[in-house]
């Protein structure tokens, strides 16, 4: 099968709310084209395709994201357009329709993340759909499934395409030197919440940030949405613990691993890094057809079935299936005593058909030697992992991605099971409870509320920094003039910040790996590393190795010395972005404006008298000198 799972139409009902109306293929096997049912992991689906609050608008485009159905590992991206139509311009208007107006979306269930090019071909399908103004006529939404199945491959994934309508460039512009902010923000895997309506400036904006991530739209979120609805959380516990469900393990082929500096068949969680192998594939398929509905892969070789931990309890906030065991963090060396005495050992023994120990080391990534990365899946992250360890693992391990939440998923929010989370939201409610996240971005004002001060503390730009934004600024701001060229230069352009962005990250990586490297570190901000230092993505990227990062240079791309710009650049940060700056601000603007408009009175008073006293001085000269003539005469 294709990349797209399914068609579905999305409709507003004036008694039932919204509900499925169509998909194709069926959401449930063995149920018709027209079924309102839903499978239990989807059963969000309709309120996230039709958002709230969408009757105030003509049309709007919606990215979300659902959790994988049957045991699969994979979130689904989804990607909706919105339309609304009067009742009265129909052509076949049915029974139910008893409001002026229609309220419709169109969604397509993708296994890729294509964003963009998804939302392109779909507005125009919406459009044809409702110029028909007849909605039983579906024929051109079965053709809709075709066309993008023949026409759409993991091979876009690899090109730029995958970053079709999302603007780093139009985001400096709006949040200036605070986009490093947000940058870092998720980085710290905090939880963060987006802020605005209509949702497509939603939803554009949070996914824009996620893009400034090297490999992160293409590979870094397919782990981004494994939440359970709210009515299943309290029935699976019980059967998690007690019945080991196929969904708990991963299927590793022995042909994948390698048995040299791993300690597989001892403990399954020594099994750090990722595997490289001679003649591993650089592209990995979208879909695997020989995978069964319970995740489980046909043996058509020796597998290696690793078990995971058990689901978390209430009590914890992270759950541990992808806990890393202390040994994965420690330095090779140290690992050799404690093969005698190994962890909690959870794995089967890999048969003895493995890879000969002559191989590779699993924990040495491979160096690029084709014009395409080489991509390989991290046995920690599960991740596709390029030979610098990106994307990082973010979004794993409970850390959430939702471009868009509707109201019915608010409960995620505090849920016990989620980590964190980089979520959208344009329901004021989920704004006002600002104890349930660390930061809300108010997308409209450009502005980014910090709650806690040690964060803010911890986010507060370096001296390299401002200079890292401050580049960035100037070069997308400047040379605006031509308004058809603009935006199609290399430096300035949108491909010219996610470099910017891949080399700060790359050197903040190259520079943890050094030795005394306090200095260096100072410039990315000691209390930032330190905090970064203890996230689960650092983590699982310091348990492998990258010898690609040796050639990276470990210093922050704007060090050096002060100078008067620097004190400058930090006035006006300042200025720009702390509550008393923004007063001071405030009142140095209104008292010039004060001055001005009091310069204007006084100077007009000031010059009515000078013009009075002027024409008395020239009145009483006048007299003086008509005097000595009177007493002349």
């Amino acid at each position: 099968r294709g990349p797209v799972l399914h068609i579905v139409v999305v409709g507003f009902h004036h008694k039932k709310g919204c509900q499925v109306e169509f998909s194709y293929p069926p959401l449930k096997a063995g149920e018709g084209h027209d079924s309102h049912s839903l499978p239990e992991e989807w059963k969000y689906l309709p309120f996230l395709a039709l958002p709230d609050g969408a009757h105030n608008y003509q049309e709007d485009t919606v990215f979300f994201h659902l959790p994988p159905r049957c045991g699969d590992r994979t979130t689904v991206y989804g990607v909706s357009c919105y339309r609304q139509i009067e009742a009265k311009a129909l052509k076949v208007r049915q029974a139910d329709i008893t409001r002026e107006t229609v309220q419709k979306s169109v969604c397509v269930l993708s296994q890729l993340p294509l964003y963009g090019l998804l939302q392109a071909k779909l507005q125009l399908i919406t459009h044809a759909y409702f110029e028909e103004k007849d909605f039983s006529q579906i024929s051109i939404l079965k053709e809709l499934y075709d066309h993008m199945n023949s026409s759409l491959g993991s091979t876009l994934l690899e090109g730029s395409q995958v970053y079709l309508g999302l603007s780093p460039r139009d985001l400096v512009l709006h949040f200036r030197h605070k986009v490093l902010i947000l940058f870092k923000l998720i980085l710290l895997e905090k939880k963060v919440l987006f802020y605005i309506s209509p949702v497509n400036r939603l939803v554009g904006a949070l996914m824009t940030v996620l893009s400034l991530f090297p490999g992160m739209i293409e590979h870094g979120l397919s782990d981004c949405s494994h939440y359970r609805p709210r009515k299943s959380i309290s029935e699976d516990a019980g059967l998690q613990e007690n019945t080991p469900q196929s969904d708990d393990y991963v299927s590793v082929s022995a042909a994948d691993t390698s048995d040299t500096n791993s300690g597989v068949g001892r403990g399954g969680r020594k099994m750090a890094g990722s595997n490289s192998l001679e003649g591993q594939k650089a592209a990995v398929p979208f879909s695997r057809p020989d995978k069964t509905c319970n995740g489980a892969q046909p043996s058509n070789g020796a597998v290696q079935r690793l078990k995971l931990p058990s689901r978390a309890s209430p009590a914890s906030s992270e759950s541990d299936w992808e806990t890393l065991d202390p040994s994965i963090l420690e330095e090779p060396g140290l690992r050799e005593g404690e093969r005698e005495h190994p962890a909690s050992e959870r794995a089967e023994t890999v048969p003895s058909t493995s890879v000969s120990s002559e191989g590779l080391p699993i924990t040495v990534q491979p160096q690029a030697n084709t014009g395409h990365a080489v991509l390989i899946p991290g046995l920690v992250s599960g991740l596709e992992e390029d030979q610098y360890g990106m994307p990082l693992a973010i979004f794993t391990k409970g850390y959430l991605c939702l471009p868009y939440m509707a109201l019915q998923q608010h409960h995620l929010l505090s849920d016990v099971t989620v980590r964190g989370f980089v979520a959208g939201a344009t329901n004021i409610l989920f704004r006002q409870q600002k104890h349930l996240s660390d930061a809300i971005v108010e997308i409209e004002d450009a502005q980014v509320q910090i709650h806690d001060p040690e964060l803010r503390k911890i986010l507060n730009p370096t001296t390299a920094d401002l200079r890292f934004s401050d580049y960035l600024v100037k070069h997308v701001t400047e040379n605006r003039d031509d308004v058809f060229l603009d935006g199609t230069g290399w430096e300035g352009g949108d491909e010219w910040i996610r470099a910017q962005f891949s080399a700060y990250l790359h050197a903040l990586l190259a520079a943890v790996l050094q030795p005394d490297n306090e200095k260096t570190l100072s410039d990315f901000g000691t209390a930032f590393v330190a905090a970064w230092k203890n996230t689960h993505n650092y983590r699982v990227w310091n348990s492998n190795k990258h010898p690609a990062l040796a050639e990276v240079n470990s210093s922050h791309p704007f060090q050096g010395q002060y100078s008067v710009s620097d004190v400058k650049l930090r006035l006006s940060h300042s200025v720009q972005n702390s509550e008393r700056g923004k007063k001071i601000g405030n009142v140095m603007v209104s008292t010039s404006r004060n001055v001005v408009q009091t310069g204007r009175a006084v100077g007009q008073s000031v010059g009515g008298a000078l013009t009075s006293a002027k024409s008395a001085m020239s009145s009483w000269l006048s007299t003086f000198t008509q005097s000595p003539q009177s007493l002349g005469d």
